[in-house]
């Protein structure tokens, strides 16, 4: 896989846009370890190589333990590894990741809505519709990710 463009280099403005909204997340409501599971999560129902590697290196250096780190993409099989609040929110990203196919039910709403207040849950759909943007970044111009350079 080869790199397209640097896109951050490019567009510079644009990318400093988008790392607006990264910084506005940052200082939001929301833990910081929340925010990560999520990014990793969304980019792995997008299937962005970079974006993963990046997030699952970050949740790492933040102390995240590795058996939680491979359970992400199966949290609902994951028993009580994951906690309520956890849950709530990577079931939020997984359904506002896929809103062409889900149309964000009501239900899944309501069972958002029942964990985080109205800031948390805007702060939240912030982040996952940021890390969507950067994954079709990350996807369409090919990034490599730190890994892909070790091999």
């Amino acid at each position: 896989m080869n790199q397209r463009i640097d896109y951050s280099n490019a567009s510079p403005d644009g990318y400093k846009a988008f790392g607006g909204v990264y910084l506005t997340v940052l200082k939001g409501s929301l833990p910081k370890a929340l925010i990560d599971l999520v990014y990793l999560r969304v980019s792995q129902i997008n299937g962005c190589a970079f974006c993963i590697d990046m997030h699952s290196r970050d949740l790492l250096k933040s102390g995240l333990d590795v058996d939680k780190l491979v359970l992400i993409p199966v949290w609902h099989d994951a028993g009580n590894v994951f906690t309520t609040r956890e849950k709530r929110a990577l079931a939020w990203a997984e359904t506002v990741t896929n809103v062409s196919t889900t149309g964000v039910p009501d239900a899944d709403y309501e069972a958002a809505a029942g964990e985080f207040n109205g800031a948390e849950l805007a702060d939240l759909t912030y982040a996952i519709g940021l890390m969507n943007a950067f994954n079709r970044f990350g996807v369409a111009f090919r990034s490599t990710p730190v890994a892909a350079g070790k091999a």
